[in-house]
């Protein structure tokens, strides 16, 4: 049976950077959505190290090591079952890198140069690595070698599928019906969180790590969310409609009604009723709280418990691989590459 067929139902791959804190925009955008697809889809989540080696300047390779564990850690912390979804280190299936040559060869030039990221990232740089300008084809190959339906991200990634996407039908096209070409899945509310400091610019990784007072990590303690809360830019109204809001305010009030899951309207009147944001950065900040301490305690056990962590690891690899393995060879057939 194809690759393309044997499925038992709908699969998904996500997969985040063990580099910088993972932060609650991580949590809103991907983990938390992760969780809630686990009965419905097959879900395979990576640690994509790989990726962490875009900046060469940047690696320290223990650091690498441990972040690594602790993303996986942190999966199962927030709600990852690894005895309903593969977790797995994105390294140890060498067919991602494999599948990513072939695919870079097939991927215009053009195409890359497009990647708002890459244009962001390589700004102020006097040099640039290939892998900062190629790192989306091997972003495509983490989801192409599985096969995915959908792929579950948040807002500044979709143009990352898109490419993903655009590279499967240029693969089809040229060799024949052998990819699934992947769809978006975003959450409703909450695709995009921004940062604390600046509403206008999403809450980020690396700039957390830089700016106090930017991210919430899903590590940090309640002192720390709440001074990070505290800080957190609004404007000189007391506007707390969904639709008229300004953006700070908006961002405060969406990542409320997530962490809450209170419906708008009642959320609205709540905090018109108390009337004033001093009140609503309270609020978010205990709802965050309150969401990231079963978290954080989860964490420290599964820290506490390498072999676990190990195993869980190693039987993440050995799925994924039985996957990869098939769809790389489907690939390499289509192209001709082989005896």
């Amino acid at each position: 049976m194809s690759s393309l067929t044997n499925k038992s139902k709908p699969r998904i791959l996500s997969g985040v950077q063990p580099t910088g804190g993972i932060h609650i925009g991580n949590y809103v955008g991907a983990l938390s959505v992760w969780r809630e697809q686990q009965d419905a889809y097959d879900c395979l989540f990576c640690v994509v190290d790989l990726h962490a080696l875009t900046i060469p300047e940047a690696i320290e390779p223990e650091k690498l090591r441990r972040e690594t564990r602790e993303v996986c850690a942190l999966y199962i912390a927030c709600g990852i079952d690894p005895e309903r979804s593969t977790i797995f280190v994105q390294s140890e299936v060498h067919e991602h890198a494999e599948l990513a040559w072939v695919l870079g060869c097939m991927t215009p030039l053009g195409w890359l140069h497009r990647m708002t990221q890459f244009k962001s990232k390589s700004e102020h740089r006097e040099s640039v690595g290939t892998g900062l300008l190629t790192y989306p084809v091997l972003q495509a190959a983490d989801i192409l070698l599985y096969q995915a339906d959908q792929v579950p991200v948040g807002q500044d990634q979709k143009q990352h599928i898109e490419l993903a996407r655009d590279i499967a039908q240029r693969f089809n096209q040229l060799f024949g019906e052998t990819l699934t070409v992947p769809e978006v899945m975003m959450r409703r509310t909450g695709a995009r969180v921004m940062g604390l400091d600046d509403p206008a610019a999403k809450m980020s990784k690396s700039t957390g790590e830089r700016v106090k007072g930017h991210a919430v990590g899903l590590l940090d303690s309640p002192k720390a969310i709440r001074k990070a809360l505290g800080r957190a830019v609004t404007d000189s109204g007391l506007e707390f409609r969904f639709d008229h809001a300004s953006p700070g305010v908006l961002n405060l009030l969406t990542l409320y009604e997530v962490f809450t899951g209170r419906p708008r309207d009642e959320i609205e009147a709540h905090f018109q009723a108390k009337g004033g944001y001093g009140y609503l950065k309270v609020d978010v900040a205990e709802a965050i709280i309150a969401t990231l301490e079963p978290i954080q305690q989860r964490f420290k056990e599964l820290m506490d418990d390498p072999t676990y962590l190990d195993g869980v690891l190693d039987r993440g690899a050995e799925r994924a691989r039985g996957i990869a393995s098939t769809v790389l060879s489907d690939v390499k057939r289509a192209v001709g590459l082989g005896r």
